[in-house]
């Protein structure tokens, strides 16, 4: 009797079976993802279905931080007060010199004609949470494509900038900030005006500059802020200061480490900018559509028939070519001719010039006359 095990303890295809199929399953929708983008949509959808047990999860946590804000203490409040008004009156004497500067700014660029630097639109979010991965210096802010937050646009707070939008979903986005190693911007020295390019390290707490030669001239305590070269960064706000600069004589490239100037990890309120670079367009690019366009349309345009008057002209031209040709092979027949007539001309004269010849006998006969008539 052979014996068999009952229906519910059946185990279908071995173990290492299913392991291999689900391996390849993982690694196809990985790739496919990575390369094709397929998986965005369900992304998107499963962000905002798990949005409310998000919020939900943080309830506890706003609700601790809630209960610590209000136990705050007056002295606190007073010396913030105090703290506030002290800023605000200096905020007060940048914002008059900086109006001042801003006129005359813009007096010299309208003598210099040259064009307006144009203001970007911000939307303002909070910071909800950090990401899971350890090895990545990730942030998640509570506002997404609903908000009109677009993928790639630079975050800051109120002392520079942060770190740049790399995932948006509809309620939520993800920011990747500057101290992640594999976060590039490209800055420029205030002092100086040398630019490069600072990425994150692998700590996450300081930036590199990188590809400054040992001979520029960078000093410690030099400000650091965004060239506006990329595109997507504006011209001028702050990122970093020079902590320290090692130049060694076996390196090509100077070793600058600088530190954010904006609090990375302590910010709690960011701004979302809406930059448009004002970049002309690469002609290159432009002649090569505009060839792609006029391809597309002359395949679209049917071939019209010919004219009569255009069969007319390429008749003629066709009869052109040929009597040009028998022209040119009887030219040189009656060339021929009068060069023969004159040689034969030529020949007749020197045939007549030519004395004619007598025989010998009537020679003698002649002598022998001659003398017979002197001997008479």
């Amino acid at each position: 009797m052979e014996y068999s095990p009952p229906p519910l303890f059946k185990q279908g295809p071995s173990a290492l079976a299913r392991l291999i199929f689900f391996v390849v399953l993982s690694l196809a929708l990985l790739v496919s993802d990575a390369r094709f983008k397929t998986l965005e949509v369900v992304r998107g959808v499963l962000g905002a279905g798990l949005y409310p047990l998000q919020r939900a999860a943080l309830v506890p946590r706003d609700f601790f931080m809630g209960a610590a804000d209000l136990a705050v203490t007056s002295s606190t409040l007073r010396a913030e007060n105090t703290q506030l008004h002290a800023r605000n009156l200096q905020l007060s004497q940048q914002a008059n010199a900086a109006a001042s500067l801003a006129a005359e700014n813009a007096h010299l660029r309208a003598l210099l004609q040259l064009s307006q630097r144009i203001g970007a639109q911000t939307t303002p979010a909070d910071i909800q949470y950090d990401t899971r991965d350890p090895f990545t210096q990730k942030v998640v802010i509570g506002g997404g494509s609903q908000q009109g937050i677009q993928n790639g646009s630079p975050v800051l707070s109120e002392d520079g900038v942060i770190g740049q939008i790399t995932r948006v979903f509809p309620m939520q986005s993800e920011v990747t900030l500057v101290t992640d190693k594999d976060q590039a911007v490209p800055v420029e020295v205030v002092r100086t005006g040398l630019r490069s390019v600072i990425y994150g390290t692998a700590k996450g707490d300081l930036l590199d500059l990188r590809f400054v030669p040992i001979s520029a001239d960078v000093q410690v305590g030099d400000e650091l802020v965004t060239s506006g070269l990329d595109g997507i960064y504006p011209q001028g706000l702050p990122v970093a200061k020079v902590l320290r600069v090692d130049k060694q004589a076996d390196t090509a490239f100077a070793r600058v480490v600088c530190l954010p100037i904006a609090a990375v990890r302590g910010a709690r309120q960011v701004l979302v900018l809406h930059y448009v670079p004002q970049v002309p367009p690469n002609p290159i690019a432009a002649e090569e559509a505009a060839a792609a366009a006029e391809a597309k349309d002359a395949k679209k345009k049917p071939a019209k028939p010919a004219d009569k008057k255009s069969d007319k002209k390429a008749d003629d031209a066709k009869a052109k070519p040929a009597a040009a040709a028998s022209g040119a092979t009887s030219a040189p027949a009656q060339q021929a001719k009068p060069a023969a007539n004159a040689a034969a001309a030529n020949t007749r004269p020197a045939e007549k010039k030519q004395p004619e010849r007598r025989p010998k006998e009537s020679l003698r006969e002649e002598a022998a006359k001659a003398v017979e008539q002197g001997g008479h």
